[in-house]
């Protein structure tokens, strides 16, 4: 199986779309009134946008390379997987996604550095998630943390991140960036 871990920010909800769930999440309270919980909203009053362009090229990774999708974004928090799956379709994705990556915590990591806490935890949810999936034959994952894998200059051993790693680090571009298509297609393609 081909497997695309997939953030969301930055890579198909840009930062254009950034803020609209705070002004779906007002427009909700002023029809409905005040919630306790972001969670009694509707799924889609939780979310920002995915950006259109962003989606199609998405769409094309998965038309060209038969891959499926698991979530390692932070909107897993807000969404069940059912959830998820039809905001996807409901913004034109293809495919609904097919799992998420465990949340892991931070007291959890080999190497706590707070400047990296966040790239690392990822790479480590998603090194997690290959390792109970042996049926994972190739995998990327995309996103604009930079999770790339790191060697430590004194040993020129592995220390943490991912070797099947495309960043965007361009928020308003994401997957859109030129080059972040075919670098994708290459790990997912024998």
């Amino acid at each position: 199986m081909k497997v695309i871990f997939l953030d969301h920010d930055g890579v198909i909800c840009l930062v254009n779309q950034w803020g609209g769930r705070l002004k779906k999440r007002k427009k909700y309270i002023e029809e409905y009134g005040n919630i306790t919980n972001d969670m009694e909203m509707p799924y889609e009053y939780r979310f920002d946008d995915f950006d259109s362009k962003a989606v199609s090229v998405l769409n094309n990774i998965l038309e060209e390379t038969g891959a499926e999708i698991v979530v390692s974004s932070d909107w897993k928090k807000w969404a069940t997987l059912e959830e998820m799956g039809e905001y996807y379709e409901k913004h034109g994705i293809i495919k609904k996604p097919i799992g998420y990556t465990t949340s892991i915590l931070k007291s959890d990591l080999k190497f706590y550095n707070y400047f990296t806490e966040l790239e690392e935890t990822r790479s480590y949810e998603i090194l997690e998630y290959l390792d109970t999936h042996p049926e994972i034959t190739h995998w990327v994952s995309i996103d604009d943390l930079n999770m790339s894998e790191r060697i430590d200059e004194d040993t020129n051993e592995y220390f943490w991140g991912l070797k099947n790693f495309v960043w965007t680090p361009y928020e308003d571009e994401g997957i859109k960036q030129s080059g972040v298509k075919e670098k994708v297609i290459e790990f997912l393609v024998d």
